[in-house]
């Protein structure tokens, strides 16, 4: 009845140029419900959740069960009523409830996709709100509009998917470099190692449009190769001559749970001959937390083989703080979201000057992204921020354009003494 529905839905509303809207949701951890408190409340829950969107919708509103814990609601609105209904049903459903002699909060996600921006026929609109639903689910917001640059199952990114193996394959995966400088002295310690993909169609991709497929398809682990193996050769290149830089390379979660990867690494070293202190893994929060224990398991090889590692896009994450006092890491990367608005809101001034305190307390080096201008830079100075990197140094460039940025750089105009005598 959805189908027949929403096809005569999508007619008239194409006859008389008005928009509508298709709304997929589903219980987060109804699986955890009926397995921990039996199929008999579960049933119990999900007539609790159908009383729910029929109290909160209007009588003529289309709801439909499409199996197990998913719900649809068809809406002759556009995109902005749309979105207030939706806020209204996630009120009412997340309304805490009385079950197998527990109180329980239910969790609840929910897709939307408009007509005709998004799609003109019923499967294809059922099937970008379910995309959009899972965008919710993943990003624990619960509510997310269907946005085709998130959508991993377009045909593009399909096409995309199956075209990245042979990129890694045919070595049109590039390394962009982006400079860390030394806060202090303006010197530059390091380089960030950021991939590029050269696609002979779409130009030069960032690691946005074809990382998350990495993720998901499991070619990660060759991509991630490739990258370690030309940062280590770039870097036994720059040293030769006479640059002597820190190489930081990120890892996944895959990565990182691969109890293989320190030898990988080992063997990838001892090819490049470069010596293990001069390679940096940057690891985020969240990667961290996905499972500790096996993290900080290969962690804490990788340390011992005298590899440096820092924890990427601090603040950002759910890390707690007994569990990084026990990370066998060297530094800390303040999130660029954070340092952004260092000189301008209060409270993220207090969380910057609170992470680099920490850091120190720990014994790290804190360095902060996202540094856009000079003032930025002048208050983590102040601050006793170790170093830096974002725009206000310089983008992310190919690598013989950053030789020549290093070159031709002039130091004095970076350090903030300088600044302060200038101002």
């Amino acid at each position: 009845m959805l189908h027949e529905r929403l096809q005569l839905a999508l007619a008239l509303a194409q006859q008389e140029r008005k928009p509508m809207s298709l709304l997929l949701m589903d219980l987060d951890r109804f699986k955890d419900i009926n397995d921990t408190l039996g199929h008999q409340n579960g049933d119990h829950l999900l007539r609790d959740m159908a009383d729910r969107l029929k109290q909160a919708l209007p009588e003529a509103s289309l709801i439909a069960r499409l199996g197990g814990d998913e719900f649809a609601v068809l809406l002759a609105a556009g995109a902005e009523a749309a979105g207030q209904t939706a806020r209204r049903l996630l009120a009412a459903l997340r309304q805490p409830l009385e079950l197998g002699g527990l109180t329980l909060d239910m969790g609840v996600s929910l897709g939307i996709a408009v007509a005709p921006d998004h799609a003109t026929d019923a499967t294809m609109l059922i099937q970008r709100a379910d995309v959009a639903m899972y965008l919710a689910k993943a990003t624990e917001s619960g509510l997310a509009f269907y946005a085709p640059e998130r959508d991993h199952y377009s045909p593009q990114r399909l096409a995309l998917m199956g075209e990245l193996r042979q990129a890694i394959k045919d070595d049109r995966l590039v390394l962009y470099y982006q400079p860390k400088c030394d806060l202090k002295t303006g010197t530059t310690t390091g380089v960030e190692a950021l991939i590029r993909w050269q696609h002979p169609r779409e130009g030069l991709l960032s690691p946005t449009q074809f990382v998350p497929m990495a993720e998901q398809t499991g070619l990660i682990k060759p991509m991630t190769l490739w990258a370690l193996q030309e940062a280590l050769r770039q870097g036994r290149a720059w040293h030769q001559e006479g640059l002597d830089l820190t190489l930081a390379v990120n890892l996944s979660a895959r990565n990182l749970l691969d109890p293989v990867l320190p030898e990988v690494i080992d063997d990838l070293l001892k090819d490049s001959g470069m010596a293990p202190e001069h390679l940096n893994l940057e690891i985020t929060e969240s990667i961290l937390m996905a499972e500790p224990e096996r993290s900080l398991t290969v962690l804490t090889r990788l340390r011992h083989m005298g590899i440096r590692l820092s924890v990427d896009d601090f603040g950002t994450g759910y890390s707690s703080l007994a569990y990084l006092k026990r990370l066998p890491v060297h530094e800390l990367k303040i999130d660029k979201a954070f340092v952004m608005g260092l000189m301008r809101d209060r409270h993220d001034a207090a969380i910057v000057r609170a992470t680099v305190d920490l850091g120190h307390d720990l014994g790290l080096l804190v360095v902060a992204e996202g540094v856009e201008d000079k003032q930025s830079w002048q208050g983590l100075g102040a601050l006793g921020c170790d170093m830096a990197q974002g725009y206000f140094l310089s983008r992310p460039l190919p690598a013989a354009a950053l030789l020549q940025w290093i070159t031709h750089h002039s130091w004095p105009t970076l350090h903030p003494t300088y600044h302060q005598t200038r101002a």
